[in-house]
């Protein structure tokens, strides 16, 4: 007897557990919700700040607040516009920094062409420079 209820009432129990558990299941946490903040979304915000500092740091330059001045555009004007911008407008800014034309990057370049001039010309496979010989 005890056999027969067993398996009549198992199957109904099972049957119970797994409906009672779907809702649960089916309410996934949400990561907004909780205040969790995902570990790409942390690494993304500090790369922004950063995006952001460096671009501050290269408007707060005296020869490029000269060449804002110079281009009739109020400095400070320019420093409202650049935190009014999107964190994706940040990132574009600053990855276009460096392919734009600056006064050290030029120095660095021709002082490297005149290093490896200098090389090849003592090891006299070019003849560049005269005081060399």
């Amino acid at each position: 007897m005890m056999k027969k209820l067993a398996r009549v009432i198992s199957p109904l129990l099972i049957a119970c557990l797994v409906l009672g558990s779907l809702p649960v299941a089916a309410a996934a946490p949400n990561a907004s919700s909780d205040g969790l903040v995902s570990t790409q979304d942390a690494l993304s915000a500090d790369q922004v700040q950063a995006d952001r500092k460096r671009i501050d740091e290269v408007l707060s330059r005296q020869d490029v607040q000269e060449q804002l001045l110079a281009q009739g555009v109020d400095p400070a004007e320019v420093e409202a516009r650049v935190d009014a911008l999107s964190d994706q407008e940040v990132r574009d800014m600053a990855d276009r920094l460096d392919d734009m034309p600056a006064g050290a990057s030029v120095v660095g370049a021709l002082f490297a062409v005149f290093v490896i001039l200098l090389v090849t010309d003592i090891l006299g496979l070019t003849d560049v420079f005269p005081f060399t010989r």
